[in-house]
């Protein structure tokens, strides 16, 4: 008998100050048996620092669509899909291996990996070279530090401010608040 995921809801506020979105996302992720906090909580910054897409990307006509994560491993962490159905922006988020990077590339318009990791600059020098022809493909790294404090901010019934200022996002709950910087790695 296999385990089921655990349903956390996340009451999200963004204020993207950079690119002018201001939005109230009632978000449900599903966490896998495997998947820790810290990961599930990458996920939601993936989508903090992305919303916005929505608008730049779709002009309002699409939607998040959060994956089933691991348990579906052909599905992305999170993607925004067009009314046509078709996959403008993939996001994984961790240390994906190559060949399912560049299946991702020939299927979305933009893809964007998330590392976050303590090892992940050894990921990325081991893989730049083999993905480095992949035109679509954006490689961001997120402090590993940072990511273990989001953990911490983890509920089954969230409320979280996101503030992204100079490239800055800033989660905040009753829990605390995390500063996260990406770093561009490609």
């Amino acid at each position: 008998m296999s385990l089921k995921s655990t349903i956390y809801k996340a009451n999200l506020q963004i204020a993207d100050i950079d690119h002018g979105y201001y939005a109230d996302h009632a978000l449900t992720l599903a966490r896998h048996p495997s998947e820790t906090d810290e990961r599930m909580m990458v996920r939601l910054v993936a989508f903090s620092l992305n919303a916005h897409l929505l608008q730049a990307v779709c002009n309002g006509d699409g939607n998040w669509i959060f994956g089933a994560g691991l348990s579906d491993p052909d599905l992305p962490d999170l993607f925004l899909e067009d009314y046509t159905g078709s996959k403008r922006v993939w996001i994984e988020v961790g240390q994906p291996e190559e060949k399912p990077i560049a299946k991702a590339c020939s299927q979305a318009d933009r893809v964007l990996v998330y590392a976050f990791n303590h090892a992940k600059n050894v990921w990325w020098k081991a893989l730049e070279n083999k993905v480095s022809r992949l035109q679509k493909l954006e490689v961001w790294g997120l402090d590993h530090e940072a990511t273990q404090s989001l953990a911490h901010m983890a509920e089954r019934s969230m409320q979280i401010q996101a503030t992204i200022q100079e490239q800055t996002l800033t989660l905040s709950s009753s829990k605390g608040s995390v500063d996260i910087e990406p770093i561009r790695m490609n």
